[in-house]
C-alpha cells in the first residue's frame, strides 16, 4: 500500500466520512487496513489494574479500517488524491501526487539501475 503511518488522509465512505484530513496512527494486515486518528472508535471493556485504565471501566479506540475507503490528502493541491511511484534522474524512487506532480519524498536511495542519462 501507498499510504505510510503519519500521513494525512481523507475518509471516503462510512460514518466518518468528511472532508477534514486525519492522521494515520498505523498501517496493519501488510497495508490493506488503516487505523485513522478519530474514525471508527469502538469501547474496549477492560479490568481494573489495566495499564491504561488502572481503576477499570470502558476504552475508547480507534479500530483498523479498510484502506479503500481513504484518499491520501495531497497539502499541495489541497484535496484527496491517488499516490504514484516515480524513479528520480538520479536513480532513487520516491512517491508523487498523482494530480498535481508534486514529490511526496523518496522511498529508496540511489540505484545506478534506474538512473536516466
Amino acid at each position: 500500500m501507498k499510504i505510510r503511518r503519519g500521513d494525512s488522509v481523507i475518509v471516503v465512505t462510512g460514518a466518518d466520512a468528511g472532508d477534514t484530513p486525519r492522521r494515520v496512527l498505523s498501517v496493519v494486515d501488510g497495508g490493506k487496513k488503516l487505523t485513522v486518528e478519530n474514525v471508527n472508535r469502538a469501547l474496549k471493556h477492560v479490568k481494573r489494574g489495566h495499564p491504561k485504565s488502572p481503576q477499570g471501566g470502558r476504552l475508547e479506540i480507534e479500530m483498523p479500517i479498510d484502506a479503500s475507503n481513504v484518499k491520501f490528502y495531497c497539502e499541495a493541491c489541497s484535496k484527496g488524491t491517488r499516490i504514484g511511484y516515480r524513479y528520480t534522474a538520479d536513480g532513487s524512487k520516491e512517491r508523487f501526487c498523482k494530480s498535481c506532480d508534486a514529490s511526496l519524498g523518496t522511498i529508496s536511495p540511489a540505484n545506478a539501475k534506474y538512473q536516466k542519462q
